[in-house]
């Protein structure tokens, strides 16, 4: 599976983005998939996961209530919307994918698209 992320830009505090992950070969559907993010200085991290269906979601504490991911296995795409940033939503956003199951953990996933910058201006 390959993966490209797209979306980033430098948006205010308040506002919404939306990220897209496009992913190609004919097996995405079984695939779970997960965004996780790297700010400067820090190790990447865990944001949200959405399992092969759809039908289950996972989330960080950070961004619970502001973020949703998505998918549309019919067009190999993966989403995740952003509302109301905040400047320590500052990161690169990666898209992963993992046979299967969803999962909250970085070292579980096989493959890792490029990452598209989210910049957070106060």
């Amino acid at each position: 599976v390959q993966l490209q992320a797209s979306g980033g830009g430098l948006v205010q505090a308040g506002g919404s983005l939306r990220l897209s992950c496009a992913a190609s070969g004919h097996t995405f559907s079984s695939y779970g998939m997960g965004w996780f993010r790297q700010a400067p200085g820090k190790e990447r991290e865990f944001v949200a996961a959405i399992n092969w269906s759809g039908g289950t979601t996972y989330y960080a504490d950070s961004v619970k209530g502001r973020f949703t991911i998505s998918r549309d296995n019919a067009k190999n795409m993966v989403y995740l919307q952003m509302n109301s940033l905040k400047p320590e939503d500052t990161a690169v956003y990666y898209c992963a994918a993992r046979r299967v199951a969803a999962s909250t953990r970085l070292y579980e996933y096989d493959y890792w698209g490029q990452g598209t910058l989210v910049t957070v201006s106060s």
